[in-house]
């Protein structure tokens, strides 16, 4: 075995182990507040208030947890998980990332030396993110599709007597997934004390969906200035109708376009990925010292760029 591969092997162990005694010396953190900030309860997080071993959370990633909040990144895998709804923890996730990285480096460690290990390792930690925003991508436009239709159960609930309150329990009811799913959360949130036009606020942050941030708008000046409020929904459900039947003829048209983008921009690194598999030292004069060692990143560099231009090309605004 070379040396390389021991130094590589080594420096995963060492990282690993940083890692575990991280997780062994930081504070742990109450499984309550992560609840609370879940259904924007924020205000009423009372930090300090246990101790240490009264705070202990269950989860065998709070170590990790405690660490990604440390590093300032907390908050921003927890609304991520959210918005992609996936039944993960923050420290579960980071184990993910962990785990991920450290295989990636020891992989490409042993393929090709330290610094493709690091680029392995920090192509692997970008998946899951993807992931991630593909899957609040899909979800989004499911909850837009929804939209119309949500409204007019809801104008139809405000005139049928229904109160406010009433007409959001039956939508968490009656409509389907995601939508169900993000007024379950409002009455919950209500039901902890939160006031409705915060619940929705809270709402419109977690689907980040501009119609629906007119509805929440409408609804909060409803509530302070008065008004009929079902006319002014019945009028936003049209609008967003009409805007959802032009976006999706905009994607009918730009389909061509967007499939050209994602070959282009994908064909280089398949084949890529099968030449080294048929051909193992087909590119081992890319990796060495000297300056094509720079041709695998400019030419990743001038790929990424390529389709940036055509995804904005494409991205027509409605």
């Amino acid at each position: 075995m070379s040396g390389e591969v021991i130094a590589a092997i080594l420096v995963g162990l060492s990282v690993l182990s940083l890692f575990i005694a991280i997780r062994q010396i930081m504070p742990s953190k109450d499984p309550v507040e992560d609840r609370l900030r879940e259904y924007g309860l924020t205000e009423y997080i009372r930090l300090g208030s246990r101790s240490q071993q009264e705070n202990a959370s269950a989860d065998r990633f709070g170590g990790l947890a405690r660490l990604a909040d440390r590093l300032g990144i907390g908050d921003k895998l927890k609304t991520m998980l959210l918005r992609a709804d996936l039944q993960l923890k923050v420290g579960e996730l980071t184990a993910i990332f962990v785990l991920l990285a450290g295989g990636g480096f020891v992989v490409g460690a042993l393929r090709g030396g330290a610094v493709v290990g690091l680029m392995v390792a920090g192509v692997l930690c970008v998946l899951p993110i993807l992931y991630m925003k593909q899957r609040e991508t899909k979800r989004r436009s499911a909850f837009t599709d929804q939209l119309p239709d949500v409204l007019t159960l809801l104008v139809g609930s405000l005139r049928a007597g229904y109160g406010m309150s009433q007409a959001i329990e039956l939508l968490a009811r009656e409509v389907p997934e995601p939508a169900s799913k993000e007024f379950k959360r409002v009455i919950h949130s209500m039901s902890l004390g939160l006031p409705l036009q915060r619940a929705l606020e809270a709402m419109a942050e977690r689907v980040e969906s501009d119609d629906f941030d007119l509805v929440s708008t409408a609804i909060s000046i409803q509530f302070e200035m008065g008004g009929n409020l079902s006319s002014v929904l019945e009028n936003i459900s049209t609008t967003i109708r009409e805007r959802v039947r032009i976006l999706r003829e905009v994607q009918v048209l730009t389909a061509q376009q967007r499939m050209t983008g994602n070959v282009l921009a994908g064909m280089p690194i398949f084949l890529a990925v099968a030449l080294s598999f048929i051909s193992p030292g087909y590119f081992e004069p890319f990796f060495e010292p000297g300056w094509p060692r720079l041709l695998p990143g400019a030419a990743l560099v001038m790929i990424g760029i390529g389709f940036m231009i055509i995804r904005k090309i494409v991205d027509i605004k409605v």
